[in-house]
């Protein structure tokens, strides 16, 4: 890397790997939410998703670039969270709670990155690409005030 530029592609490439891994992720947490509250969300945050790695296709494409080649470490990371909590059984409000966190966590790097990602494109004058990543940003935003909606109720199942 040499510039912010490169810095820029590089950002955008970790983003649709972490997309891409998102998808996968919560399909399997839908899956095995109990709650069906917190099943839906899980649900219509996949079909964002899909719209999230359109607009990054978009954004890699006019740069000339691919999304390939830059598998995000901070996803793989927070999806195997998520791999082991589903794999531990358990109680399924406190699994359901754990998801949840799970799921915050996810978001909260979502909204980061989404963020960071704005204001280099906001730098290097990419006015069109800053308003795709506003619009992720929000949609990240959004996700993570629902599952914080959800949680009162979720938390309070698992205390049993």
């Amino acid at each position: 890397m040499t510039d912010l530029q490169d810095l820029y592609l590089e950002g955008l490439q970790y983003m649709y790997s972490a997309e891409e891994q998102q998808m996968e992720a919560l399909t399997q947490m839908a899956g095995a939410a109990s709650n069906p509250d917190l099943r839906q969300g899980f649900e219509q945050h996949r079909e964002q998703t899909a719209g999230q790695l359109a607009r990054l296709e978009q954004m890699l494409g006019d740069l000339g670039a691919g999304p390939g080649g830059k598998p995000c470490k901070g996803m793989q990371g927070l999806v195997a969270e998520g791999q082991e909590i589903i794999g531990k059984g358990g109680e399924p409000a406190v699994r359901d709670a754990s998801l949840l966190a799970a799921a915050q966590r996810t978001e909260h790097y979502e909204i980061s990155a989404y963020g960071t990602l704005r204001t280099y494109a906001e730098i290097l004058g990419r006015s069109q690409d800053m308003d795709l990543l506003r619009m992720s940003e929000d949609e990240e935003k959004a996700n993570d005030l629902k599952l914080t909606g959800l949680a009162r109720s979720i938390n309070m199942e698992a205390l049993g």
